[in-house]
């Protein structure tokens, strides 16, 4: 059987991508685990942040929160200013102007109202009231079934170790045997670049780094309603996760291999450093941490459509932290290219070709 088109990664990308293709296209998913998401979308501590990524990344972030209301819970977001970056908060309000994202300005008298234990030599903040925690496995299971609704198979176990095309028809040699289909979608995340290079095009240079994260138990109780916090130079990222326990980021991007990423000692000892610099909230201890890895292209905008030397290959690939957040708008830009179709209205403010491939030629 030769399918229409073949992705290869079932992780948010390409489960996303999946259903966005709709009935009438035959869609194969390979996946090289044992089972879609096991490595960067299994791992995220995903947030909708309008601001996340950057004002060229915010119009698909924007887009895509219709899509992915049933899968958000309230929440806000809080970028800390110390008292030598307050200016910082004013330029990232400008940097937004017009794109409809709410925020307010806090005082110091304000913020103790709303992160009681705050250091003093934090002195102001921009609050988005509009911020959610997002059910990552919720929305990923979601694609996945409305893929598979409308006609798609998914392959695990399927480590993609050739790629060739005649024809018109590429022929996908895996672990789990041979699949042919028209077209190829490279949306393997961390192993973007060299699927790239299988498939006969040039690597666009999609890095991986590793992003850590820990959880951390209190010993005292905070608001579990809490915002998560961020600050302005982006070093640090907390929220709550119930009455006495915090999740918690040193913002860390260490240029990785593409691999099962793993934390290491010396990026949670950062954390816990940066983390005690800005509460006064007493620790218990380390319950858990983990590792994933969010990859970029050099210019830190995604990669959303056709290989602009390799007939027949699409990329759909180098997301960074941002990919679910964007996933529905991402998804829908991408099928559409590939089925040759304007994008639907719900896109207007979209510039597709900030995301060509063929711009880093």
């Amino acid at each position: 059987m030769i399918h229409d088109v073949a992705i290869i990664g079932a992780g948010i990308a390409g489960a996303s991508l999946a259903a966005a293709l709709g009935e009438g296209v035959r869609v194969l998913i390979l996946e090289g685990e044992d089972h879609p998401g096991y490595h960067t979308t299994g791992r995220s501590n995903a947030f909708w942040h309008a601001t996340y990524g950057g004002p060229q990344i915010a119009p698909l972030t924007l887009a895509s929160r219709e899509p992915l209301e049933e899968f958000l819970s309230p929440r806000g977001v809080m970028t800390l200013a110390h008292r030598d970056s307050v200016a910082d908060l004013g330029r990232m309000e400008a940097d937004y102007a017009g794109m409809g994202i709410r925020f307010a300005m806090l005082d110091r008298p304000a913020l103790e109202g709303v992160l009681p234990g705050l250091r003093p030599e934090w002195t102001a903040a921009l609050m988005e009231p509009e911020g959610f925690d997002i059910d990552v496995a919720g929305y990923h299971a979601h694609c996945l079934k409305q893929a598979r609704q409308q006609g798609g198979t998914l392959v695990t176990r399927a480590r993609v170790s050739g790629l060739s095309r005649q024809n018109g028809v590429w022929t996908v040699e895996t672990s789990a045997g041979q699949f042919d289909a028209a077209l190829l979608v490279n949306a393997a995340g961390a192993w973007a670049d060299e699927v790239a290079v299988l498939a006969g095009a040039r690597p666009m240079g999609v890095q991986p780094y590793r992003r850590t994260i820990i959880q951390l138990e209190l010993a005292q109780p905070v608001d579990p309603d809490l915002p998560m916090v961020i600050d302005t130079h982006g070093t640090f990222y907390f929220k709550p996760e119930g009455a006495n326990r915090v999740w918690l980021s040193p913002h860390d991007e260490t240029p990785s291999p593409a691999c099962d990423a793993a934390p290491e000692e010396m990026d949670i000892a950062v954390a816990i450093d940066r983390f005690q610099a800005v509460m006064d909230w007493p620790i218990r201890r380390v319950e858990r941490s983990w590792a994933g890895l969010r990859s970029f292209a050099p210019d830190r905008l995604p990669l959303f459509g056709p290989d602009p030397d390799v007939d027949g290959l699409w990329w759909c690939a180098g997301q960074g932290g941002f990919g679910i957040q964007t996933a529905p708008a991402a998804a829908q830009l991408c099928a559409s290219l590939i089925r040759k179709e304007a994008l639907p209205l719900w896109l207007a403010g979209v510039d597709a070709p900030a995301y060509a491939p063929a711009r880093l030629i």
